[in-house]
């Protein structure tokens, strides 16, 4: 187990210098001066300009940053925004929580609907149900986040009026952040209507962001217990006369799901993908709305720093996935 884990733990340095080489030169090859996008229609004197590229290091050879800004990065320095001149670090600490609620209520979502759906699905092969289940999986896979997001808003927000269209909350109420999680800051706080309120904005997208994830778990999990349900304990508990519920709760589901563990991992990197767009669309002010508008603002810093941060966060969930996966699956860990 030592020698898997080890194993794993290796590929992170690799891993994590190729994310530093993305986000710093992929960056760089946006158009666009960023002092001047910082400058905005009022324009620049030469000058100055000049002064504050050599203030946030810009005047350097591209591979001289590059080394500057590993070297900070190795001591835990991200830099500070280049418009609000804020450390990268605390802005993207006071907007995660924001996002880590969105994708936790995406993912349960996901689960919730996905799981029992694949069951389902599996265990009535080939009926109308196993084929509706997987067309509206396929159809949820290839769904567009930004058009589908637009579609639920014009429907329950603009036509029908049953959710807000954007934010975290009503401007009628505020919450002290004490979690950084509105829905147990409000119940903290003991105010229903607040807990509402946001509980009520989270529901668009949640279905925005969790649908991609929910199609995938809903395939896998099909996929699963048909090959789990083929297999000859499965035959013999039948011919033993257990209840086809008991077999498939208890013997089947068990098995089935390890292989879904791992593909829960995997949908951490697609939530933080498909949070910059849901939190643009829905104006959640999370690290995905962050990093779009660094991007629009040719904020350097931020997106240098808000890409390695997210990434690590991703690398670190799926290490804990993959030896959480050897731990319950053996085979695993010694096939690799």
């Amino acid at each position: 187990m030592l020698r898997f884990i080890f194993t794993r733990l290796s590929l992170i340095i690799p891993t994590f210098l190729g994310m530093t080489l993305l986000a710093f030169f992929l960056i760089r090859m946006v158009p666009g001066d960023p002092i001047e996008t910082l400058a905005g229609e009022r324009g620049i004197d030469p000058i100055r300009h000049a002064q504050l590229l050599k203030e946030f290091g810009l005047d350097q050879p591209v591979l001289v940053q590059y080394g500057i800004y590993i070297g900070r990065v190795l001591k835990g320095d991200l830099g500070k925004s280049m418009i609000t001149q804020e450390p990268v670090l605390n802005e993207f600490l006071t907007l995660f929580p924001a996002t880590i609620e969105l994708a936790l209520c995406a993912i349960i979502f996901a689960l919730l609907i996905g799981i029992p759906a694949g069951i389902l699905a599996a265990v009535k092969r080939n009926s109308i149900l196993d084929h509706g289940v997987m067309g509206v999986s396929l159809t949820g896979y290839s769904m567009p986040i930004f058009w589908w997001g637009l579609l639920l808003i014009l429907l329950f927000s603009v036509q029908l009026g049953w959710t807000p269209v954007s934010g975290r909350m009503s401007v009628q109420y505020f919450i002290e952040p004490t979690t950084g999680f509105l829905l147990i800051d409000s119940l903290l706080s003991d105010d229903k209507g607040a807990f509402w309120s946001a509980a009520s904005h989270l529901i668009l997208p949640t279905i925005v962001l969790g649908t991609n994830p929910l199609a995938v778990i809903a395939r896998m999990t099909r996929s699963a217990m048909l090959e789990v349900l083929g297999e000859d304990y499965i035959r013999t508990a039948r011919a033993k006369g257990l209840s086809n519920l008991r077999v498939v709760a208890i013997h089947a589901l068990r098995n089935a799901l390890i292989p879904v563990v791992t593909v829960i991992g995997l949908q951490v990197g697609v939530l933080f993908t498909g949070a910059i767009l849901t939190e643009t669309i829905f104006s959640w002010p999370g690290v995905g709305k962050w990093l779009i508008e660094a991007i629009s603002r040719r904020d350097y810093t931020v997106l240098q720093g808000g890409i390695l941060l997210l990434g690590a966060i991703v690398m670190a969930v799926n290490l804990l996935v993959d030896i959480t996966y050897g731990i319950i699956n053996p085979r695993i860990r010694h096939q690799r």
